[in-house]
């Protein structure tokens, strides 16, 4: 994917631009030495992907059916304080 590079200053003054430029490529934008990415928001959520919920992650996954929860019937041992 092409890209362009703004300072951000430039970016400040031309934002419009900068924007409408994100809608077909991914800009580049360069503040004391750091990268930041303006890209199209439907490209954003292409490339981030289906996250699931917590809700969807629980319950996919793994079954406890079969699985032993009852409590240990014996007493606790004894401490001497």
């Amino acid at each position: 994917m092409p890209t362009t590079e703004w300072s951000i200053a430039d970016a400040k003054s031309k934002l419009s631009e900068v924007l409408n430029l994100a809608e077909h490529e991914a800009q580049i934008i360069t503040r004391r030495n750091r990268q930041y990415v303006v890209l199209d928001g439907a490209e954003y959520l292409r490339l981030k992907g289906a996250v699931p919920t917590l809700k969807e992650l629980i319950l996919g996954g793994p079954s406890l059916e079969g699985l032993d929860l009852a409590r240990d019937p014996s007493p606790d041992r004894e401490l001497e304080l």
